[in-house]
């Protein structure tokens, strides 16, 4: 069976990138789970078991606290303005049932406007602001209102009622504000790095699409005037018609082989173009690229370098989230190191993996190393060159 054509790999950049970004998405939303949620609950749940006094009141508090966590758990996934007006509704409800109606249970009726108005309010489209006061507002409103119910004015009272649960809405949803800006820079860092992978795979795409038109667009054309000059030959010189003929079938068989070549990444790369390529693509992927190619360095075997550059370059675009390439080439191989790599799931890189065998029946060793968030590509083929020069002493 012969090897997947390397041509395609481009193709799919941009949906390894996407996948990637839903993959960081999800493990973000998987953290909130499984260590937000069920603080968010246990606190929420003491509290209601401690100041509930009756089985009605303990099923009111229970809806509020079920509001607060069916909004905290749409928001890990982007979807809290589905859930937003019926729970910020059920938790603002909830608020002031507890100042008038439960002894003491300012804290389990407050809890769930807490959390909600902190959710929704800096999510809103607009006057976030307005809605942030409004809700201090209505805090503090309610609040003046059990202070006003309970008879007798004791600060006491205007400090449980009033100023602590408002000081906490202006803290809470003042905290929320950087907090959602930075989540939201995140997320156009993310979209921003996306469209650079696409961009990277069109330019992918453009080298192959050239690569292959230097290939076949010269010989369909020598192959057109040949195929026309044997066919005027055929009644006057049919000797002469079948070498055209000859030398047509031998150059559509070479341009044949050059394609699987192309196709299947086995065609003979210049390593200075794909370290200009390299850098072309990178930097427009947004990732700073340092470049160590001393002056009469010759890398050998020069295609097999460029190769494991082209197919490194290729798995930095599609695996990692870097900021930072550098390259450094030697007489006797290349070194690629990038950061960004996930330390919990190290990239399966299968490329690399068929170019090690071929490095390796060339005489030389290839390494991919993971060292943190940290990866190292490394080809090197000393031990070939420091073999050849012990044989030719001895000869010597």
């Amino acid at each position: 069976m012969e090897p997947r054509p390397a041509a395609p790999r481009g193709a799919t950049g941009a949906w390894q990138t996407s996948a990637a970004s839903r993959a960081s998405r999800r493990r973000f939303r998987r953290l909130n789970l499984t260590v937000m949620l069920p603080l968010f609950a246990t606190v929420g749940s003491l509290l209601v078991a401690r100041q509930a006094q009756t089985w009605g009141q303990v099923l009111v508090l229970v809806l509020g606290l079920l509001a607060a966590l069916v909004a905290f758990e749409r928001w890990t996934v982007g979807d809290l303005a589905r859930v937003a007006i019926p729970c910020l509704a059920v938790s603002a409800a909830v608020w002031p049932y507890g100042v008038l109606m439960i002894d003491g249970g300012i804290q389990a009726s407050y809890y769930s406007l807490a959390i909600v108005g902190s959710l929704v309010v800096p999510e809103l489209p607009r006057h976030r602001v307005v809605a942030a006061v409004g809700l201090a507002v209505y805090v503090a409103g309610v609040g003046a209102w059990g202070v006003a119910a309970a008879g007798a004015f004791e600060a006491s009272n205007l400090v449980a009622y009033v100023i602590v649960p408002t000081g906490l809405t202006v803290v809470v949803v003042s905290l929320r504000f950087p907090n959602k800006g930075f989540y939201d820079v995140m997320t156009e860092l993310e979209e921003a790095r996306e469209r650079e992978a696409d961009l990277a795979v069109v330019r992918e795409r453009m080298r192959f699409a050239s690569d292959l038109h230097d290939i076949q667009g010269h010989t369909l054309h020598v192959v057109k005037l040949k195929i026309a000059l044997a066919q005027k030959l055929l009644a006057t010189d049919t000797e002469r018609a079948a070498q055209e003929l000859r030398e047509t079938y031998d150059l559509v068989g070479d341009t044949i082989t050059q394609a699987k070549e192309l196709a299947y990444g086995r065609r003979r790369p210049n390593l200075s173009a794909e370290l200009e390529n390299a850098r072309n693509l990178l930097e427009a992927a947004g990732i700073h690229v340092r470049v160590d190619y001393p002056a009469g360095t010759d890398a050998q075997p020069g295609d097999l370098v460029a190769q494991v550059l082209r197919e490194t370059t290729t798995n930095v675009l599609r695996h990692s989230r870097a900021t930072l390439v550098h390259v450094a080439v030697t007489d006797h191989g290349i070194t690629v190191v990038n950061d960004g790599v996930a330390v919990q799931e190290p990239p399966v890189l299968r490329g690399l993996e068929l170019l090690a065998r071929r490095v390796a029946d060339s005489g030389g060793v290839l390494t991919a190393e993971q060292a943190g968030d940290r990866f190292r590509t490394a080809v090197d083929f000393s031990a070939r060159y420091a073999g050849a020069d012990r044989t030719e002493g001895g000869e010597g």
